[in-house]
């Protein structure tokens, strides 16, 4: 059995078209979507919107950690555009979704980032994509568990939940043979970026589980750029499975 998994597409649709060649399926982390391209700042949502010099600024502000600044330039550009924010949002999100759940092969297993919004997912999914946050499905004889979206953080990406509620998901799993999740465990090598210089949102929920129940493998994406892109915590295989739409490659699982 071959299973290939992806996670942090961000647009890439093109390489996300060709990514279950050679598998029986596709495993997707999430996000879909992208609203700003750090290494070109002249793709993605918010530029098609105000523009590269104000896509530069904002990356600026939020690579220094001056959130609260990039929070007010924001609100200032939405001001001066003069449209119902949610709205534009929400009709660029279409536009990319509708092209990127065509690219999935069938079948594909998907859970949400935290840059997606899943109130629009299963507008999109065709029967052959599966969408699961909180539970399980047996591929080739191995459980999965799902569990999507990110923890809360100063970004206000559109899907961050809290601690709890994040945890309440973990918890219904149970145990698993393959735990996917969009951000990693709380391991400072896995949620440290070594280009943000900044340690991401990793959930301890998902430690716990791993060291209670001790899943063959847990995989991941979300750090772009990781100190660690692969160790073992208490017996488990821990992997993040690769920035995307940077590289274009899923990362494979056999048994």
């Amino acid at each position: 059995m071959r299973i290939n998994v992806v996670s942090d597409v961000h647009g890439n649709s093109g390489a996300l078209a060709k990514a279950g060649q050679g598998a029986d399926a596709l495993v997707c982390l999430g996000d879909l979507v992208l609203f700003l391209d750090y290494a070109d700042h002249s793709r993605g949502i918010f530029p098609d919107l105000f523009g590269v010099e104000n896509a530069d600024l904002i990356v600026e502000l939020r690579t220094a950690c001056r959130f609260d600044e990039a929070r007010d330039l924001g609100r200032r550009l939405w001001a001066e555009l003069a449209v119902d924010r949610e709205a534009a949002i929400e009709g660029a999100v279409r536009r990319q979704y509708e092209e990127l759940f065509a690219a999935f092969p069938t079948p594909t297993y998907a859970t949400y980032g935290n840059v997606d919004i899943p109130g629009l997912w299963r507008e999109y999914a065709h029967p052959g994509t599966t969408v699961l946050d909180g539970e399980r499905v047996e591929i080739g004889g191995l459980v999965f568990g799902f569990v999507g979206g990110g923890l809360r953080t100063p970004m206000r990406t559109p899907y961050e939940i809290s601690d709890e509620e994040y945890a309440a998901k973990v918890e219904a799993l149970g145990s698993v043979d393959v735990l996917c999740s969009h951000i990693p465990p709380d391991v400072p090598e896995l949620t440290y970026d070594t280009v943000a210089r900044r340690f991401e949102r990793g959930s301890r929920a998902l430690l716990d589980a791993i060291r209670r129940t001790r899943p063959r493998y847990a995989l991941f994406g979300h750090v772009h750029q990781p100190l660690a892109r692969r160790m073992r915590v208490a017996g488990t295989e821990c992997v993040n499975v690769g920035h995307f739409a940077a590289t274009g490659r899923p990362w494979t699982l056999e048994w």
